[in-house]
């Protein structure tokens, strides 16, 4: 796995299969959409994954600014790509998508209280990416179904 972005201080526990990070304040995905700016600058830990697949991530978090955020992304480029995750939105954490396709699109969806952890499922199948999310790692609720892109190879986090 590669790094674009790499965080100043980070760690890989292949025993657990855990990483851990701090991220560099303002570091984010987006494009233009209803903000005006582009950021391509956040912390994205990858590998080349060739066709469908699913990953299953745990997410937990220590959120305490607005917008402070992780989770899975998949990414052609910088005007293709899929970020979904947790992201603190007035003092609520959400679990969160954002598609781009030259511009970006966001939906969120609230947690009744914040959770000390969530568990992410990003499933490809063919164009179409599944983002599903857990409270406790086995029952899962669909949030977002979209077109990426139907070229065979992404970075996967």
């Amino acid at each position: 796995m590669e790094f674009l972005n790499e965080p100043s201080s980070w760690k890989h526990e292949p025993t657990t299969n855990t990483i851990e990070m701090v991220t560099k304040p303002k570091s984010d995905f987006w494009r233009t959409t209803h903000y005006g700016f582009i950021r391509d600058n956040g912390h994205f830990y990858y590998k080349k994954v060739k066709g469908d697949f699913v990953v299953n991530v745990k997410v937990t978090g220590d959120y305490k600014v607005l917008y402070d955020q992780a989770g899975i992304m998949v990414r052609l480029n910088e005007n293709v790509w899929i970020k979904t995750g947790i992201e603190y939105v007035e003092g609520v954490q959400q679990v969160s998508a954002v598609v781009t396709r030259q511009f970006s699109d966001w939906s969120v969806t609230p947690f009744p209280e914040n959770p000390p952890s969530v568990w992410l499922k990003l499933s490809r199948r063919k164009e179409a990416i599944e983002v599903q999310y857990s409270f406790d790692g086995k029952l899962f609720s669909l949030l977002r179904l979209a077109y990426l892109t139907e070229e065979e190879t992404l970075d996967v986090d």
